[in-house]
């Protein structure tokens, strides 16, 4: 990831200090909170989020799953008061299919989804017949070729929420579509004229979404919020002051520069 590496290691431990100083004087009064996150780059993200909300008397300690799945029931059990790791429609779906009462109180972020190559400098330089790689799975496929649309390089049915490649109705430059696993997507670069590649997995692989990529993510290439990150709480506390508070200490310009700073553009703030 670049020098990445080291600023966001200089970040957790600055976190780690913070959090732990809150901790000694939460006898005195305070109000803990524990919100799930997973992956590290989140511990990154709340670090002025928690040093602000410490001058307001709230210690948040946040609770690290190894799991997507984990994170959704320990708030739904009341294990945890908030989680911050999922979008809009992933939230819905575990809603849907589980039974969780849960609610989004807050928008955080759109994790960047972005155009690369190792052979052309602009998307202008794509030509006829190009392979262009793109994750298999559904929910990336159709941001996938959301991006590819905002790009110009196709056009999609108009209001397909989660298209696939056979919801493209025009390929002007006949371009032929490889779908591959989003990890996989930056190692097959160099066979392909250019490749749709998730924020985390571009970091991984020593990309900037900022400085490398041929064409960048923009949320107005969305119809609605479905794939923007968001705080979420039971739905019978979401209308808690104290999380409103949590609320307003995320989304700040704070948390804008630790986007900037840290992540190389791999995340754009969503909140109004």
């Amino acid at each position: 990831m670049k020098t990445s590496f080291w600023k966001i290691f200089l970040a957790i431990f600055a976190l780690t200090a913070v959090f732990l100083t809150g901790a000694e004087a939460a006898d005195g009064g305070r109000t803990k909170l524990k919100v799930g996150i997973v992956g590290e780059s989140y511990e990154v993200i709340w670090a002025p989020v928690i040093k602000r909300l410490a001058a307001e008397g709230i210690d948040i300690e946040l609770v690290n799953f190894a799991e997507y799945t984990l994170p959704n029931a320990a708030l739904d059990a009341g294990e945890i008061d908030l989680n911050a790791f999922q979008h809009h429609k992933y939230l819905n779906n575990e809603i849907q299919t589980k039974g969780y009462k849960l609610t989004p109180i807050g928008d955080t972020f759109l994790s960047a989804m972005c155009l690369y190559s190792k052979k052309i400098r602009n998307v202008s330089e794509i030509v006829k017949g190009d392979k262009i790689a793109y994750p298999n799975d559904l929910v990336n496929q159709g941001r996938a070729l959301t991006v590819l649309q905002g790009a110009g390089l196709i056009k999609l049915k108009a209001g397909t929420v989660n298209p696939d490649v056979t919801d493209i109705i025009e390929n002007p430059l006949s371009l032929e579509f490889v779908p591959v696993d989003a990890a996989q997507v930056p190692s097959i670069l160099p066979d392909v004229a250019a490749g749709v590649i998730n924020g985390n997995y571009a970091l991984d692989f020593g990309l900037s979404p900022s400085k490398d990529s041929i064409f960048y993510d923009d949320l107005s290439f969305y119809k609605d919020n479905s794939y923007v990150n968001v705080i979420a709480a039971r739905t019978q506390d979401a209308g808690k002051e104290i999380f409103k508070k949590v609320v307003a200490a995320y989304q700040t310009d704070d948390v804008k520069k630790v986007f900037q700073e840290y992540f190389e553009g791999s995340y754009l703030p969503a909140w109004k």
